[in-house]
Formats: C-alpha cells, structure tokens, sequence
C-alpha cells in the first residue's frame, strides 16, 4: 500500500493564503517519510503538470490523487462541477495518478441542519455523483471515489447505505469522520469492503466527541477543540485499521490527514512524522 499524506495535514484548505508554500509543503511531507501526497486544493500545488512531476520527483514522492470538496446540495453548480472534474482529471492523467475523490460541502449547510437533504436534494446529489462517474471513470479511466463526512449529507451509516445502494461509485472510507459519531469504523468497513476504493486515516478525541454527542459542542466548533487528534492518541485502533486492510489485500492508495486543533503543540512536521511511525508500528 502506498502511504501518503495531504495538504490539509498542514492546515492548506485554500489554494491561497496559506501559512506554508507549495514548496515547504513538499520538503516537509517527505522528510515527515511519506512517498505519495494528495494534490490539496486544486491551485495550491502547481497546476503545471510538467513542474508539478519535477518537483514531487527530486523528494521522491508520488501524485496519489486528489480530494475534491463540491456544493452537492446545489444542483445548479453542476456544469462548473464537471467543468472542474475534467480539469482534474487531465493533471491527474497526465501524471498518472488514478485517484479522485469527491465530497460535499459542510459550509454549505445552516447551523443545526448540517446534512439535511429533502428527497428532491438526495436525488440531485445522487445524479451529479452518476454524471461524474461517467465522465471519470469512462471517459478519463480514473477511479472516482466518495468521501461520506461530517456535516454533509453523507455522514451516518444509514445515509452511506443508502448512498452505495442508490449508486455505483466505490467509497472514500475515512476512519475518524466515521468514528466521529460513534460508530464503528471497522465493522463498518467489514460489512462494505469490497466498495472501499480509497482510504484516509484520522483519529477521533472521545472526550471531545462526547462533548460533541451531549450537545455541549458544536460540529462546527469540534475541529478547534481538538476532535481530530494525532493517530495513537484517539478511539479508533489505527494500527488493527492497517491490519485488516493488509489482511484484505487491500491495494488503494492510504492517506493520513491531519486536523489541526486551535492548541496543537506539535507542528505539522512533528504530527505527520508521528503519525507515520505510529502506523508503521515503531516507536513514536
């Protein structure tokens, strides 16, 4: 399996504005151990496919794919959605990355109804999903996947059941964005293996997620207080994660993300290199 990490990890949620560049990025998620990356927003890494390579090719790192976030909940964004696919799906093609995740937008939902869909916005979320696939997976031969997450409408087993049974499109399966509302991220992933195309790691606080549960915290507010914690200090057994994937012959790309907490005392070098070694096993 190649292990890889992602912008993100770094607090890069925006193609600009960041606190580190494309170029500090890349230094750091080598030396932290990893050989492949996720592209992160689409800008902030250069769109440039022939800079792009050079680049990841003297650190040795590989382009895994990419994690692509879209408004599902307006289906009049479709034609810049597609738009935006097939630019992605050329820079990945042409660095022969095979991989593209799509998610949907937690910001696009008012506080308190994170995720609620009627059946008119479901059936428009499942159609831009099928258009996608088409265009992905038949016309550019990439692997298109779906990342169920927090705050969206594909966050609860129920909803994800629904989704892999109204579509044809494989999962995104992440570990803490499952674990977030405590369910079972291993059973989970037991019972729906074989619609695992794509893996991405993160760890789930459970005293801040209790506080989340209770309603004492708010969704929104969770990722500041630390809900997303490094991988060998949450609920979720990241290392039984692995084994079970090795188990299985799982061979999709693995990738850790990172959600920085407001008081984090580690820096995201320290963070990424920790939790590598804590996959792996080793010493932490």
């Amino acid at each position: 399996m190649l292990i890889g990490n992602a912008p993100c990890s770094w607090g890069i949620t925006y193609p600009i504005g960041n606190s580190f560049t494309w170029q500090q990025y890349l230094d750091e998620v080598a030396a932290a151990g990893y050989r492949g990356t996720e592209l992160g927003p689409f800008g902030f890494l250069p769109k440039d496919a022939n800079l792009l390579k050079a680049e990841l090719d003297r650190r040795g790192l590989t382009l895994i794919g990419v994690t692509h976030v879209h408004t599902f909940s307006d289906t009049g964004t479709t034609p810049q959605f597609m738009a935006t696919l097939a630019e992605l799906a050329r820079l990945l093609v042409s660095l022969e990355a095979r991989h593209l995740v799509i998610m949907d937008e937690s910001n696009a939902y008012p506080p308190g109804q994170e995720g609620v869909l009627d059946e008119s916005g479901w059936r428009g979320l499942i159609n831009m999903v099928a258009d996608a696939r088409k265009l992905v997976e038949d016309e550019f031969g990439l692997k298109l996947s779906f990342h169920p997450h927090i705050g969206t409408a594909i966050e609860k087993e129920a909803q994800i059941d629904r989704f892999l049974a109204d579509t044809e499109i494989d999962l995104c399966f992440d570990t803490g964005h499952h674990a977030f509302w405590d369910q079972d991220p291993i059973a989970y992933m037991e019972k729906v293996f074989p619609r695992i195309a794509y893996m991405h790691l993160k760890n789930v606080d459970p005293a801040v997620r209790a506080r989340v549960l209770s309603g004492e915290l708010a969704v929104s507010d969770s990722y500041a207080a630390g809900v997303m914690c490094p991988l060998p200090d949450g609920a979720v057994d990241i290392q039984a994660v692995m084994r079970l994937l090795t188990d299985r012959g799982f061979d999709g790309p693995v990738v850790v993300e990172q959600d920085m907490a407001e008081n984090a005392s580690e820096t995201p070098l320290q963070l990424a290199a920790r939790n590598l070694a804590y996959m792996n096993g080793l010493p932490a």
